[in-house]
């Protein structure tokens, strides 16, 4: 897949989708807002980036996930992080921006994070959750990077101005 491949392609289908489709649903029937937070680690010594690949939507992306009830952005992105990643913030996390995910419900948002204190306990081994998962040199990202990750990557690394949709 390339990058010029039209989101589309990202989209699950069969019982995966509706999976997919239903659990979100379920989200926008418990939330009238939905709001997540995604999180780009950049490991500056070795100029890469940790992806994660899920089991149930198709594309390699940036860790994250939704923000629960009592809990702050920066709380979620850490617990996410924990459980997709294995890894542990060492110091503040730097809010880039805030997107509309239209493609996703008219009332989705996500909070952008740029993560480069950390420390990673092991790798991530797959779970129920995350198929794969790992550090990628920037000039050598795996195929199938979804389009979201790479405008945020771009935005970040490339001085592309921040998109107001994910």
């Amino acid at each position: 897949m390339t990058q010029a491949e039209p989101e589309a392609a990202f989209r699950q289908t069969g019982w995966p989708g509706l999976r997919a489709r239903l659990f979100h649903l379920y989200f926008v029937l418990a939330r009238p807002m939905t709001l997540g937070v995604r999180g780009l680690i950049h490991d500056r010594a070795a100029n890469t980036v940790f992806l994660i690949r899920h089991t149930y939507v198709p594309g390699w992306q940036l860790p994250g996930g939704g923000v629960e009830r009592g809990e702050t952005m920066e709380e979620a992105l850490t617990r996410e992080i924990s459980e997709e990643a294995n890894i542990v913030l060492t110091a503040p996390p730097q809010l880039k921006s805030i997107h509309f995910n239209r493609r996703s419900s008219p009332r989705d948002h996500v909070a952008f994070y740029l993560v480069e204190a950390f420390s990673q306990s092991a790798p991530k081994r797959p779970d129920r959750e995350i198929a794969e998962a790992g550090f990628f040199p920037l000039d050598a990202l795996p195929a199938g990077v979804t389009p979201a990750t790479l405008r945020r990557i771009a935005e970040v690394f490339g001085g592309t101005p921040p998109s107001p949709d994910w």
